[in-house]
């Protein structure tokens, strides 16, 4: 039964009253919790119109009953400010894409329960499908002229999307349940191989068939697990396309060497390699004009965490030149941008890029190859043109989360376009925060963060939660995080310190370089000299009960501070290595930890053996919680469990969540209330009570 579009509009009033918990009133001011953190609504994807005076965005929000986030698409009027939702389908809509005219969009939905593409007509009407293919379609692309959609499909290499889809339904329908591999990955971030590889697809419009246009390709397009369609583009003329892709073989698993190819958008050759360099090439990206295709790319191979150069190529010549990312002469050094867009007029390239604990917009010379900065606080994404040479960008920072911002692109004053979050941001305490530095281990300049606790009363002392990025390569800087959010911890009444400590990235790449072969070397030091520089700094800071936190490496870190110091009166690890030996061996991106280690550990066991936290287990005292979820395959979950057996059979007081369902990170909305009151109560019983 079809409902009216009265019954239609009710319904999906109640359903948004229902997803979204109504804004308490500014008077009414509470400390921030994990169930604000959750009840922010996550702006996402911004697009804006052929003609400049609109922007689609993507809002996500918290679904606790479905247990999931659910998304819409949004639609933001430059002139007025206005803010009205454009689809309201229960399954989710997503990667919202202007046609060329303005005058529809083509977007993502699992409406009929794969995800397609559809059409919606901005002047009035239902959203219809585009696609019905057998696979699921995961990315979205408009040529410029109109004429095709460009999407990815995961397909056997050789194989139709319907044969794959035949394959994969006959896999399924065996009663074996065994798995047989001839190579690595046979695992990747938190799914079994299966054969299948994301290649892109040209779909004609007004419609197919989709055409593959990597089809012998052993490779992934986008890249997995987290590739996007910024690892493509397509030219201004429509005729060819470039993309990014890892054409490894059996030495995908140990290789960072992604080049770009070029492909006529008919189909009519195979790709072409177009860059020869051994390790990453990344995000292509034409100019306006079409003359130039600027690009990323790192020169070591094998070192995820290199710093990318911004490469311009000349498109009838083929000629490169190449520039570090730098800004107001040297001594800020070199940065690795992240994000690139060419301005209209195609003279420069704006770049986003990790710096001195922000993530500014960076504005480069495309001919001379100097910098400026744009943007320079808080954390940016999703830069997008405007017109009169002004830019659109998406940030957020630790005093909130991700709005939709304007900028001029000769720099100034940002105006806020978006207030999603603002009523709810109104209705909750925040701590203030402030940066601060200090001589490092090596007597570098070495940069950390202090949250003051909500409701702070300077005469008051207060426990601190000392958290510790992973990544290595990471950094705890000025942004809005839904795992590891400072205000949450402020909100329960703690200080909170961050170091970034060697091997942290936005600071040079010499700094970002440190920590290989060092890990519980600089970095631990930086750590436990910024802690003591805040707690000389800011007396408010109680240093008896100080409790350390961190995920990934970060948990890493914290077995291996349970190993040299007692000085914490507790600690969380969330999936940390105890043996990175073995955690070689468990791991699938081989090229990590050959890296960072200095080889294989058979060629190199004393890289291995260094900084081991598994050979100071004899040292442990100090309580820990554990966290972990099975599908980690990243850091996995034996690691965990190893860590708890040692700290028990040691008879240390310890506590292990497990998460089946989860991976690297906790995703699911009822597993993040149960990891943040778990976190929470573990520290409240060690450092709210008398020990």
């Amino acid at each position: 039964m079809t409902a009216s579009p009265k019954r239609r509009t009710t319904l999906a009033a109640l359903l948004l009253a229902f997803l979204i918990p109504a804004p308490a009133h500014a008077a009414e001011k509470h400390p921030f919790s994990v169930e604000d953190m959750l009840a922010m609504e996550r702006i996402s994807d911004p697009r804006v119109s052929p003609d400049g005076t609109r922007v689609t965005f993507t809002l996500r929000v918290t679904d606790l009953a479905a247990d999931r986030g659910r998304t819409d698409l949004y639609g933001l009027e430059l002139s007025t400010g206005k803010v009205r939702r454009l689809t309201t389908h229960p399954a989710g809509d997503s990667a919202a894409r202007w046609a060329p005219d303005g005058q529809s969009l083509f977007f993502l939905s699992t409406r009929d329960g794969s995800s397609q593409v559809y059409r919606l007509p901005l002047s009035g009407g239902e959203a219809q499908p585009i696609t019905r293919e057998p696979l699921d379609v995961e990315n979205l692309a408009v040529s410029p002229d109109g004429r095709f959609l460009l999407i990815s499909m995961a397909v056997i290499p050789g194989r139709s999307p319907a044969e794959t889809r035949q394959i994969l339904d006959e896999k399924g329908k065996a009663k074996s349940s065994g798995m047989i591999f001839d190579r690595l990955f046979v695992r990747h971030w938190d799914t079994w191989t299966d054969g299948t590889r994301n290649h892109l697809f040209v779909l004609p419009l007004p419609g197919g068939p989709a055409r593959d246009l990597m089809p012998a390709m052993d490779a992934d397009c986008p890249s997995r697990p987290f590739g996007g369609f910024e690892e493509t583009d397509i030219a201004p003329d429509g005729k060819s396309i470039v993309f990014s892709a890892r054409d490894a073989g059996r030495q995908e698993p140990w290789s960072t060497n992604f080049d770009l190819y070029e492909v006529p958008a008919d189909g009519s050759r195979a790709p072409r390699k177009i860059t020869d360099n051994p390790a990453w090439d990344t995000q292509p990206r034409f100019s306006p004009d079409g003359r130039q295709m600027a690009y990323l790319a790192m020169s070591r191979a094998g070192y995820e965490a290199d710093r990318y150069r911004i490469v311009v190529r000349q498109t009838d010549t083929g000629r490169d030149r190449s520039f570090d990312l730098r800004a107001d002469g040297s001594p800020l050094g070199d940065r690795s941008p992240a994000d690139i867009l060419w301005s209209a007029d195609g003279k420069e390239v704006y770049a986003i890029a990790e710096h001195l604990g922000q993530r500014a917009l960076f504005a480069m010379g495309a001919e001379s190859g100097e910098a400026r900065i744009v943007v320079s606080e808080g954390t940016l994404e999703a830069v997008q043109r405007l017109p009169k040479g002004n830019l659109l960008f998406a940030a957020n920072s630790l005093q909130g989360p991700t709005e939709l911002y304007s900028v001029p692109a000769a720099g100034g004053r940002p105006e806020k376009r978006t207030r999603i979050n603002d009523e709810r941001m109104a209705a909750v305490e925040i701590g203030a925060a402030e940066q601060f530095t200090f001589p490092g281990s090596r007597r570098d300049k070495v940069y950390g963060y202090v949250v003051r606790p909500a409701r702070f009363d300077p005469k008051a002392k207060y426990p601190v939660a000392f958290l510790i990025h992973g990544g290595p390569q990471g950094s705890f800087g000025n942004d809005f995080h839904y795992r590891w959010n400072p205000q949450f911890y402020a909100g329960a009444g703690y200080a909170v310190v961050m170091i970034d400590f060697h091997g942290s990235t936005g600071y040079g790449q010499a700094f970002t370089d440190a920590i290989n072969g060092d890990w519980g070397g600089a970095p631990y030091e930086d750590l436990m000299m910024g802690l003591d520089a805040a707690l000389a700094r800011y007396p408010f800071l109680d240093a008896g009960r100080i409790g350390a936190l961190g995920a990934s490496y970060g948990g890493y870190m914290i077995n291996w501070i349970a190993g040299k110091t007692d000085r914490f009166r507790c600690l969380v690890n969330h999936d940390g290595n105890l043996d990175e030996r073995m955690a070689y061996y468990d791991t699938e991106e081989l090229w990590f930890p050959e890296w960072e280690h200095g080889g294989t550990p058979w060629e190199n066991p004393e890289g291995y053996a260094r900084h081991n936290p598994i050979d100071l287990v004899k040292n442990w005292k100090t309580p820990m919680l554990v966290i972990h979820g099975v599908k980690d395959y990243r850091v996995v979950y034996t690691q965990g469990l190893s860590t708890f057996t040692a700290l028990q059979r040691r008879g240390i007081p310890s506590r292990l969540l497990i998460f089946p369902d989860e991976n690297h990170w906790v995703l699911k909305p009822q597993n993040s209330l149960l990891w943040h009151r778990t976190v929470l109560g573990w520290l409240n019983q060690w450092l709210k009570q008398n020990p």
